[in-house]
């Protein structure tokens, strides 16, 4: 009696155990990943198949030569907590039956067999507790995987009462027993929510006393191999945690990242197109009259009209009498200034702030003495000499774009790209290179 009451306490702390397994939540790294919100993570199954005491393992070799099979049905409640990885709780019942008893031997398979012997154990409840390892979801287009083999291994207690007939020693016996559930098996998705399930496992149990014949050392076995339909329950239009296929995930979002960053480059590409033809038109001069595209407030001026700063015809006659002019050491200085200060950003024709106080004096100088300038842009041989021969070119509009717009006289000032062709140091030296790329005024 005290066995028995033992035994009942330990099943269920058994059943205790899986509930509370199963209660649980997953961690938060694999909730934040796999959201049950998203896939199924609970299912129940319903099965039948063969008994029988022959296994993979010891083929024939039993206490009864000769195995039989019998019908066996049961079912399961499974978790899954991650793709790979599920808990179930088993459940199964049937009958275990072989022929022709095997007496002992001191020499190995050389026992006598006894013809009319047979065994018969009804297995009346096996309940068990299995990890259910996932080996691969085999899909490679679809996240939601149709074909997933997987292996099992747990373990569990049973009752079954045996039954021999013309077995020496042999008898009706009852027996509750540990048993060790060890099974593989590969399940195919008919929908989001059905598997068929095809399996095959092995039972190991505690005792030689399964069978009611204790003949040798050998503990008793016997396999069950099955079909089945799993239904999964959750959200309806949500998949199986079970079948999802993190090779097909991971293969969807690198494409995806792909197309957005084709659609990044491309977009930059375009802007950038962009940016350089609007360029190209600001520092365009359509009508030829000296004054920028941007900065010209009169475009389409007729051919040889004297424009101001702006772009607009003088209202001063066509010829223009000119006085002598006299550069001074103090002119020289204050464009030298402008030189030496003069910046751009890398590789474009902007002028950067820190040069805009020396081009201001720049500026008031051509108005107060009426100067003309003539500013010609150098680059270094970095690059392609088309793109440095139009960098050149636009620095030097840029320089004269600038100077127009404090009022100098555009048509007093001549803008001309040189790009690399006329250096004044080595190209062969970082120093050397920076010496070369400036742009230099020239007052007359």
């Amino acid at each position: 009696m005290n066995s028995k009451i033992t035994k009942s306490a330990m099943i269920l702390s058994l059943v205790g155990l899986s509930s509370g397994l199963f209660a649980q939540e997953s961690t938060p790294e694999t909730t934040d990943r796999f959201s049950k919100k998203d896939f199924r993570t609970w299912s129940i199954g319903l099965h039948g198949g063969m008994l029988t005491p022959h296994t993979i393992f010891r083929g024939k070799n039993n206490d009864f030569s000769t195995p039989t099979e019998n019908w066996g049905y049961g079912g399961y409640i499974k978790k899954q907590i991650i793709p790979s990885f599920g808990i179930q709780a088993d459940f199964l019942a049937g009958h275990v039956e072989g022929l022709r008893a095997t007496t002992p031997s001191t020499t190995v398979n050389t026992g006598t067999e006894i013809a009319d012997s047979r065994f018969k154990s009804h297995v009346e409840w096996a309940a068990s507790v299995s990890g259910n390892f996932t080996i691969a979801n085999l899909s490679m287009n679809q996240k939601r995987s149709v074909i997933s083999p997987y292996l099992t291994g747990g373990i569990g207690y049973m009752s079954s009462n045996a039954e021999t007939t013309n077995v020496p020693g042999g008898g009706k016996g009852y027996s509750e027993d540990w048993f060790v559930p060890v099974g593989a098996g590969i399940k195919f998705g008919l929908t989001k929510a059905v598997n068929l399930d095809l399996g095959y496992t092995v039972n190991f149990v505690k005792d030689d006393n399964f069978d009611g014949y204790v003949a040798g050392s050998r503990n008793d076995n016997f396999s069950y191999a099955h079909a089945g339909i799993e239904i999964a329950l959750g959200k309806k239009g949500s998949s199986q945690l079970s079948n999802y296929s993190a090779v097909a995930a991971l293969r969807e979002a690198s494409e995806a990242e792909s197309a957005e960053l084709r659609r990044a480059l491309s977009t930059q590409e375009q802007n950038a197109a962009r940016d350089r033809e609007a360029l190209m038109q600001d520092l365009a001069d359509d009508d030829n009259d000296g004054v920028a595209n941007k900065f010209d407030k009169c475009p389409n001026t007729a051919a040889g009209t004297v424009v101001d700063g702006s772009g607009c015809p003088l209202k001063a006659p066509a010829q223009v009498v000119r006085e002598r002019v006299i550069v001074t050491e103090a002119d020289r200085k204050v464009v030298d200034e402008a030189i030496k200060n003069l910046e751009f950003d890398l590789g474009k024709a902007t002028i950067r702030s820190k040069s805009f106080s020396t081009l201001d004096k720049v500026a008031a100088l051509l108005v107060e003495k009426n100067f003309s300038l003539k500013l010609a842009g150098h680059t270094d041989n970095s690059g392609s000499m088309a793109l440095n021969l139009r960098l050149s070119k636009e620095r030097a509009e840029a320089v004269k774009a600038y100077l127009v717009n404090k009022g100098a006289n555009a048509s007093r000032i001549e803008a001309t790209g040189y790009g690399p062709n006329q250096p004044i140091a080595s190209n062969a030296t970082a120093e050397g290179r920076q010496q070369n790329r400036r742009v230099e005024f020239t007052l007359f």
